[in-house]
């Protein structure tokens, strides 16, 4: 047996290098003032009194998340540019809720055997979310493990940290019978209910990702891998207005069902008016595939309604009109008496 390596092994470092190099500039593209250290450094520092001066009380607020198996719509595609952008928008959209503001951002990207160019891809689409929101992608961790995932798969992790006020975190707590749910309007799945998305349509629908159906603009595959929005700058505008929101839900895997009643206070719930927003036609056909329950449709998926605002009746036309320019907002129900219950009408 001849001299053996760790390539031999199934990990290329050099391929690890490379993707290193490709993704650098783009990178360091998404850097504030703020960053002090650049790429590959063994920790990432970030100077924080420029930020801190502007607070009386800071709190720091950090969440993760994954974009789950939306990675296999990407790569029956060969599509990765968008599911960074997924990944950013998942994670920060978690922290939105509790009013703070995304600073920095790091990702984990595991998969079987390291492609330089699909993990270009990948992180292109965060480099592009991250801009668009002020947050600085300061690290992140390629990790090429054979053996653990099948061939061509990949694993997709995002750590955000953010900061607001500790006056001015939302917590729910003043919500109250009579206040109105406003809903910001989704463009798809997001990044959830995807295993239920691929039984429906692959599996029990029979479909291709390349298939076209009548019912749906793009192909299924195009359909399916529609990026995450990300609420950042809607949550902004509306707070820098002073409008008083009283609570936000990032609607995610649960529903409308699971997700609303995470901030509700005690002997509150909601009621929430089905129809009173536009139906997004790729939940109809997987309703329509697979007979599914309507009940499970609103605990599985968003429905079309990506997050959720909970205002005073009299601070709806103030929501509607900051807003104007960046989405919709549908008043989709209300609270009433009940104990943190979501009652479907």
């Amino acid at each position: 047996m001849g001299k053996i390596d760790y390539k031999s092994a199934g990990v290329n470092i050099d391929a690890g290098n490379e993707a290193v190099n490709r993704i650098k500039d783009g990178v360091k593209s998404t850097f504030t003032s703020n960053v002090l250290t650049g790429l590959g450094s063994f920790g990432s520092l970030y100077d924080l009194k420029p930020i801190l001066d502007n607070y009386d009380n800071p709190v720091m607020v950090q969440s993760i998340d994954g974009v789950g198996t939306k990675t296999i719509i990407a790569r029956k595609l060969g599509k990765f540019d968008t599911i960074g952008i997924d990944l950013l928008s998942a994670a920060a959209n978690d922290i939105l809720v509790m009013g703070a503001r995304p600073l920095t951002f790091l990702d984990y990207i595991a998969n079987d055997k390291l492609n330089p160019e699909t993990v270009e891809e990948i992180v292109s689409g965060m480099v592009k979310a991250c801009k668009s929101t002020g947050v600085s992608l300061v690290g992140g961790e390629t990790a090429e493990m054979p053996d653990t995932y099948l061939p061509g798969e990949h694993d997709l992790v995002g750590i955000i940290t953010g900061v607001v006020e500790k006056e001015k975190i939302i917590t729910g707590e003043n919500i109250k019978p009579g206040d109105v749910l406003l809903g910001l309007p989704s463009n798809g799945l997001h990044t959830n209910g995807y295993s239920f998305a691929r039984k429906l349509y692959f599996e029990i629908g029979g479909y291709d990702v390349n298939d076209t159906i009548p019912e749906l603009e793009k192909s299924i595959g195009l359909t399916l891998l529609e990026p995450h929005i990300n609420y950042t700058n809607h949550v902004f505008a509306t707070l820098d207005a002073g409008i008083d929101v009283k609570g936000i839900a990032h609607i995610t895997g649960g529903g409308l069902v699971e997700n609303i009643p995470r901030i509700l206070p005690d002997g509150c719930g909601v009621e929430i008016q089905k129809g009173s927003w536009p139906n997004i036609p790729v939940f109809d056909v997987m309703q329509s595939i697979g007979d599914v329950d309507e009940n499970e449709m609103y605990r599985a998926f968003n429905m079309g309604i990506g997050m959720t605002f909970i205002v005073s009746p009299d601070d709806i036309g103030a929501v509607t009109d900051v807003l104007k320019d960046l989405t919709d907002v549908y008043e989709i129900g209300s609270v009433v008496n009940a104990e943190n219950a979501v009652l479907l009408k």
